[in-house]
């Protein structure tokens, strides 16, 4: 069975709209001339892909199976497209890569330098954010790399295990915190206000370990945020507490913004790894970025 690029992109298209109308209107072709590329695509795939109603079209149990497939091929297409321009002169590769906040900090910057320094044609596209947020733009094509915390493998997402790092978090406050010497002990941090990612994010459940580790409860989670800039915000401004990673706040600390709390056993080391899809090509331009990360990895 052989496909159609363009049969394919109409078929996504009216997926995505549920109209017939309204995916002529976006693909720039008139009605009858979409509704025949459908059909022919409906030829090749030797069923109906739609189901034809008053108010739209809707996937049959076949559409939707063909559905994902559809999108791949059409995205394996794009980025084929984009490599060969980028290697013809014709235009700039793009590296798609999304990093946790400590990596997006750190590792990441540094790598993205060193591989700008040797193909300055290419550009490069950060996504900053939390696992699940980073799994599904991997799933969804958003990103190629994703760096964050090592985790086991899925069916769509495999662990890039010759690309790892370590780094140790700590309970962190301002350095002007009015608490700042009463906090002496990790009990001593429950009666302040704190601010974390949300539940089931690695931040959360490293702290949540550490502090049942030490036989406590955890302490009240006052504001939950996936954004890295409103927990610093919340941090120095304030006089909240939060679990950070070194690298996460470096430029605060070297600047007496934030720091660590000096608490005995309050301290946990990470893994972080890359991830990519489980299938498919990695883009050439995503490959030059895994190369230089490779060399940055901590020695197994």
């Amino acid at each position: 069975m052989t496909f159609d690029l363009r049969h394919l992109a109409a078929f996504t298209s009216i997926a995505a709209t549920g109209s017939l109308g309204r995916s002529a209107e976006a693909l720039h072709i008139t009605q009858p001339a979409l509704s025949r590329t459908i059909k022919r695509l409906e030829e090749t795939v030797g069923a109906e892909l739609f189901e034809r109603h008053s108010k739209g079209m809707q996937l049959t149990d076949i559409g939707r199976a063909l559905l994902p497939h559809a999108e791949l091929l059409l995205l394996e297409a794009s980025h084929a497209t984009e490599e060969i321009r980028a290697l013809q002169g014709l235009a700039k590769g793009v590296i798609r890569v999304g990093a946790v906040g400590s990596i997006a900090s750190s590792v990441l910057p540094q790598a993205v330098g060193e591989v700008l320094k040797r193909w300055p044609g290419l550009q490069v596209h950060v996504l900053e954010g939390v696992w699940d947020r980073l799994t599904d733009a991997l799933v969804k094509h958003e990103v190629d790399l994703a760096l964050a915390m090592d985790a086991p493998d899925s069916e769509e997402i495999v662990a890039i295990r010759d690309c790892r790092w370590e780094d140790r978090s700590f309970v962190v406050a301002a350095r002007d915190h009015p608490q700042r010497q009463k906090m002496r002990s990790l009990a001593d941090t429950l009666t302040q206000p704190w601010a974390m990612p949300p539940h089931g994010s690695g931040p959360f459940e490293q702290m949540q370990a550490t502090f049942h580790a030490h036989g406590l409860a955890l302490p009240a989670i006052a504001v939950e945020t996936r954004s890295v800039t409103v927990l610093k915000s919340l941090v120095i401004h304030s006089g909240f507490l939060s679990w950070m990673p070194e690298p996460m706040y470096q430029v605060e600390r070297q600047a007496g913004l934030i720091d660590a709390l000096p608490l005995p056993g309050a301290v946990a080391t990470r893994t972080l790894t890359a991830f990519r899809r489980r299938h498919g090509i990695l883009p050439a331009p995503a490959a030059r970025l895994l190369d230089q990360l490779r060399t940055m990895a901590t020695p197994p």
